[in-house]
C-alpha cells in the first residue's frame, strides 16, 4: 500500500553532483526526480510542487501550510546535502523544524497524526563524491558518518538506539545493526530502490520505542 510521502531540502542547494543535461544543479533537480517516479508509483507526494511559491507569503503562512503536508504524511524523506545548513541560527532555518514537527505526536480535530517514519538520503556533493558524509573504513568494514555536517535535531536522532549492538575494531567501537532511528543511503543507491529503503524506514518505525527520539529541533 502506497505511503504518504513529505521530502525536506534545502531547494537552493547548489553543493551537489551535476545532473546531466541541467544547468547550475540544485538539490531542487533532485526532488523532481524523486517527486517524478513517486507520481508513477502508488506512493503520494505531500511536498510541495516546484511551481508552488511560497517566496512571497509570511513565515507563518509557510508553517501552516508545510504543517498541513506534513500532519497528513507518514513518511518523510530528508534530503542530505553539503550545503544544507545556512550560516545562521538553527532555529531559523526550515529543515529542523520540519523534521521536528515530522516526529511529533498531534491531535487536530480529533485526527491523529503519529511520528512519521524517517529516511535520510545523502546526496553527492559537487566534486562527485560522497565523502562529505560517509567515509568507508575497509580494515573494520564499517562506515563513519559524519553527523557533525547534519542539523543538531538530525544528529540527535542517529545511532540513539536504547540497547545498541557493537563490537569493537583496532580500539573503535562500531555500532551494528539498524542503530540510528533515522536511517541514511546514498542516493544512488536509493533512487533506484524507493520502495525498498522506504520500507526499511518503516521496519524502524514499527519498532520506534526502541530509539531515543529527539522531537524538538
Amino acid at each position: 500500500m502506497g505511503k504518504k510521502i513529505f521530502i525536506s531540502y534545502k531547494y537552493a542547494d547548489s553543493n551537489v553532483r551535476a545532473i546531466q543535461g541541467i544547468n547550475s544543479t540544485t538539490v531542487r533537480d533532485y526532488v523532481d526526480i524523486l517527486q517524478s517516479k513517486i507520481d508513477l508509483s502508488d506512493h503520494i507526494n505531500k511536498g510541495e510542487d516546484d511551481g508552488e511559491d511560497m517566496s512571497t507569503l509570511a513565515d507563518s503562512t509557510i508553517a501552516s501550510k508545510l504543517g498541513d503536508k506534513i500532519f497528513d504524511s507518514t513518511v518523510t524523506i530528508v534530503f542530505l546535502s553539503k550545503g544544507m545548513k545556512e550560516n545562521t541560527l538553527e532555529t531559523d532555518q526550515w529543515i529542523p523544524w520540519e523534521i521536528s514537527y515530522s516526529l511529533r505526536e498531534q491531535t487536530r480535530q480529533g485526527n491523529n497524526s503519529k511520528t512519521n517514519a524517517m529516511l535520510g538520503v545523502v546526496l553527492p556533493d559537487q566534486n562527485e563524491t560522497y565523502d562529505w558524509y560517509y567515509r568507508h573504513n575497509p580494515d573494520c568494514n564499517s562506515i563513519t558518518h559524519f553527523t557533525g555536517q547534519l542539523f543538531e535535531i538530525l544528529k540527535k536522532n542517529m545511532f540513539n538506539i536504547k540497547k545498541p549492538q557493537t563490537r569493537v575494531c583496532n580500539g573503535t567501537t562500531i555500532a551494528e545493526g539498524e542503530a540510528s532511528y533515522i536511517k541514511t543511503v546514498k542516493w544512488d543507491n536509493f533512487i533506484v530502490s524507493i520502495n525498498y529503503y522506504i520500507e526499511k524506514a518503516l521496519e524502524i518505525w514499527r519498532v520506534r520505542d526502541q530509539y531515543d527520539i529527539s522531537k524538538n529541533a
